[in-house]
């Protein structure tokens, strides 16, 4: 007897042991609803995408629509399965599961099961009374989902953990429903489960304190950008601003302190009054410039033009004809100071610009945060004797001011480095553009 009793109590302090930092911190639910408005050029918003810099998952909803942030809180909720008033058991589920939730006034309620990308995979509506309600919930393949349950007075969720795989479609049936007099009401005709696109204006994000998000809110041709590290419910504001180049190429634009950047690069092919910039190929041909001209990477537009823009030599980007978007120039040396010095200074600000992730970055993309929105890209640079280099690891932009008869000074980001570099080159060179708004 006391060896078993040993035992169990070593079992016990073992569990103790790897559960405790988990039962000791995050177990407290934050559940942040974010909604979203215009103003400026467009008081509507068309669509929003939300990406999640910190966990790589984004989505996409409707302007009208609410995003719910579900935080991950920890494993208390995957071992009790209770959480905020709704219990699921077994958790973690082999196969299928129960849902009960009280409801303490009657009316219309949505259940709606998401899986972690926030994705809504099953729905149901109805009238509940005031009482006790049980679901069955069946068919779901291996992963970590989210069952929530509301309606105007009530909002309830829990965290399911599915461990096995299961084939064909999932369901969610409601078994019952005993009110608080004791009577019980077997389920009637069987309701149809409904989808997210028929119904659902509440869309569902898992979310960790402390992540960075990044909207970008559309309404027409205007895209603008917001950075947000959510710290409650709360509207988003984006102020829609007009970016819009002489090819009618719009552009999404961020506002960092007190500046409007564009938050990518610019890829006209055109000066404000319609007049072609030249697209120089040629490596002797580009070396001879002392005007304005551009090109693609590798001079190479399929590959390299969406996602990178042009590469113009200093000509071009000082041309009087002007190729920045209407109410856009290119950027002065002094303005790029203000930016880095918004950010912290240019020694430590590199990572605070840069996209996150090694979707175009070459490892180790240093301290990449992107908190700001500027979502530079490594498109590298033609350099004056018309050869390509560095896609993949640099960025290198001009500034509209002129150092000397040859040269001007720059502003570049690397793969391996935390800073904001300062250089002056050759005007002949190619280098990307930012423009900033007047």
């Amino acid at each position: 007897m006391k060896k078993k009793f040993r035992t169990c109590l070593n079992s016990l302090m073992l569990i103790s042991l790897i559960f405790l930092p988990f039962l000791t911190s995050g177990t407290q639910a934050q559940d942040f609803q974010i909604n979203f408005t215009g103003i400026g050029a467009s008081t509507t918003v068309d669509s929003v995408k939300v990406e999640n810099l910190n966990q790589g998952n984004s989505l996409s909803l409707g302007g009208h629509d609410t995003l719910h942030l579900l935080a991950n809180v920890g494993i208390t909720e995957i071992i009790t399965g209770a959480a905020n008033g709704i219990l699921v058991y077994p958790n973690p589920m082999n196969g299928v599961c129960t849902i009960e939730f009280e409801t303490l006034y009657p009316g219309r309620a949505i259940i709606s099961l998401c899986n972690i990308d926030g994705k809504t995979i099953l729905q149901e509506q109805e009238f509940l009374p005031e009482g006790n309600h049980s679901y069955g919930l069946s068919g779901l393949s291996r992963g970590i989902y989210f069952i929530r349950v509301e309606s105007d007075k009530y909002s309830y969720t829990a965290k399911l953990m599915s461990v096995v795989e299961i084939s064909g479609s999932s369901g969610l049936k409601h078994l019952k429903t005993t009110t608080t007099a004791g009577r019980q009401f077997l389920n009637s005709p069987p309701r149809e489960t409904m989808r997210m696109k028929n119904l659902k204006t509440r869309i569902e994000l898992t979310y960790t304190s402390g992540d960075i998000l990044k909207f970008t809110g559309k309404s027409g041709i205007y895209r603008t950008l917001v950075m947000l590290v959510p710290a409650g419910s709360q509207t988003v504001s984006f102020n829609f601003v007009s970016c819009t180049d002489a090819d009618n190429n719009n552009y999404s634009v961020v506002q960092i302190g007190t500046q409007f950047w564009m938050a990518e690069n610019l890829k006209t092919t055109k000066y404000r009054n319609g007049d072609n910039i030249p697209n120089v190929t040629g490596n002797t041909a580009w070396g001879n410039l002392t005007t304005g001209a551009y090109s693609w990477y590798n001079n190479d537009a399929s590959a390299y033009k969406i996602t990178y823009g042009g590469l113009y030599n200093w000509y071009a980007a000082n041309d009087t004809r002007n190729l920045a978007p209407s109410g856009w120039h290119v950027p002065t040396d002094e303005e790029w100071t203000v930016l880095t010095t918004h950010l912290g200074g240019a020694a430590t600000s590199g990572g605070k610009v840069k996209e996150t992730g090694y979707a175009h970055w070459k490892n180790p993309n240093s301290r990449a945060t992107n908190e700001t929105g500027f979502t530079a890209l490594p498109g590298g640079y033609r350099f004056l004797d018309g050869t390509f280099d560095e896609n993949g690891t640099w960025s290198v932009w001009w500034c509209s001011t002129s150092s000397s008869t040859g040269r001007a000074p720059t502003r570049a980001v690397f793969y391996n480095y935390i800073d904001i570099g300062r250089d002056i080159s050759d005007k002949k060179d190619g280098f990307a553009l930012r423009c900033i708004k007047d």
